[in-house]
């Protein structure tokens, strides 16, 4: 059979790559703290990765659940290969968004960037996916207690970067919810900023 006809081995494989592919980009946008390019080598690995084991994870009960984790370990994975620090540039990924205050988005993707990327992938996970902190800590093979950790010290630095744009980005609501950063996160506001990033 010519090869150009020839039907992939998976043919339920590209359904879900057209279904899930944006998603996914914007979870590695926000991962590596605005870098477009390295979001879509990253989404890329991730699904080659799944590729290859697609028939065993189409029979789970949550593929889409199975690819992001993938994805966060990719981005991990090759945080701990690089020893260079990341960049983050002014330019701004070629996506067709309204965009009303091109300042704050970048200063969120400056906070995110500064943030370890492990501290990265919990606020990811916790406030853009709405993963429980269970759920997290499997998908990161963490406890739950590291999860917690990290994720009050990741909002607390988040928040010091913000500074006032924290107001902004919440609304105006962030004057009466400024303890969250150590009593604990508010889960809508925290992804109303991730939100911001995009």
């Amino acid at each position: 059979m010519d090869q150009e006809t020839a039907e992939p081995p998976w043919p339920e494989f590209p359904d879900f790559v057209a279904s899930r592919a944006r998603h996914l980009l914007r979870t590695a946008f926000l991962l590596t703290g605005g870098d477009a390019h390295l979001a879509e080598d990253l989404v890329q690995e991730a699904l080659g990765r799944i590729y290859l084991k697609w028939r065993k994870i189409s029979r789970l009960d949550n593929p889409s659940g199975y690819a992001q984790a993938v994805l966060v370990n990719t981005f991990l994975s090759y945080r701990r290969k690089r020893s260079a620090s990341e960049r983050v540039t002014d330019e701004f990924p070629e996506v067709g968004v309204h965009d009303p205050d091109p300042a704050l988005r970048l200063t969120l993707l400056r906070a995110l960037a500064e943030l370890p990327a492990p501290d990265r992938a919990v606020l990811v996970l916790r406030f853009w996916e709405d993963r429980s902190v269970e759920e997290t800590a499997v998908a990161l093979r963490l406890s739950g207690t590291a999860v917690r950790t990290r994720c009050r010290r990741a909002l607390v630095r988040l928040r010091a970067v913000l500074g006032d744009d924290i107001d902004t980005a919440l609304g105006g609501s962030a004057g009466t919810d400024r303890t969250h950063a150590t009593s604990g996160p508010n889960p809508s506001s925290e992804k109303t900023v991730l939100r911001h990033a995009h």
